[in-house]
């Protein structure tokens, strides 16, 4: 397994680790949970999707070796309890949500799909990485607070990770993939969530409106 082309993605992985600790917690609060329902929730969703891809590819899932991530959760969660988070308004509580979400959701598409890409895989191997990364933390967070997962039923939810690990793979077979087309893929990816979230964009649903299919 040849790492050398591969870009260093640590920032974008703290950057998903961060977002997905914050939406963990918002989620804790909204429920009212207790504080060690809050943290378990906040961890499983911002470390849940990596034990998953880790467990695909039959490596040690790196959460249990390196302190990077439950540093970064730990700390995660103390400014959002600092600053006031579990204070705020619905509507803002909301708004937060979605793009702390959005951000994590983009951030582990991108790294989940270069392990995938690491591991020589084809393009269904680095979207299937991709996907699951991104999404396997947000329904384990749905599920521990009897929610239906996002991916079942909101908006581009899952259709972002795929876009998102697919472009990822385009970009590598290209040899266009460099910290600046990796950035410029980060912030389409997490503008095309926001945007079909405020827009409500979804995809068709069989059955709508009573119909039997």
């Amino acid at each position: 397994m040849d790492t050398s082309r591969f870009i260093n993605m640590d920032l974008i992985s703290a950057i998903g680790t961060v977002a997905f600790a914050f939406s963990g917690y918002l989620v804790g609060v909204r429920k009212r949970l207790d504080i060690l329902g809050i943290i378990i929730v906040a961890l499983l969703t911002a470390v849940g999707g990596g034990i998953l891809r880790d467990m695909m590819v039959h490596r040690v899932p790196v959460v249990f070796y390196d302190y990077t991530n439950i540093i970064i959760i730990a700390v995660s969660l103390v400014l959002s309890w600092m600053i006031g988070l579990h204070k705020r308004k619905s509507e803002t509580f909301d708004r937060l949500f979605i793009v702390a979400d959005s951000l994590g959701l983009v951030a582990f598409s991108l790294t989940g799909a270069q392990v995938g890409l690491m591991f020589d895989m084809n393009a269904f191997g680095v979207v299937m990485l991709g996907f699951v990364t991104a999404v396997g933390g947000g329904v384990v967070r749905d599920m521990m607070v009897n929610d239906i997962p996002f991916i079942l039923h909101q908006d581009f939810y899952g259709t972002v990770a795929i876009l998102v690990a697919g472009a990822l793979f385009v970009l590598d077979q290209f040899v266009w993939l460099t910290p600046f087309t990796l950035h410029c893929l980060f912030v389409a990816g997490v503008a095309v969530r926001l945007l079909a979230h405020w827009r409500e964009l979804a995809l068709p649903k069989i059955g709508e409106g009573g119909k039997t299919v």
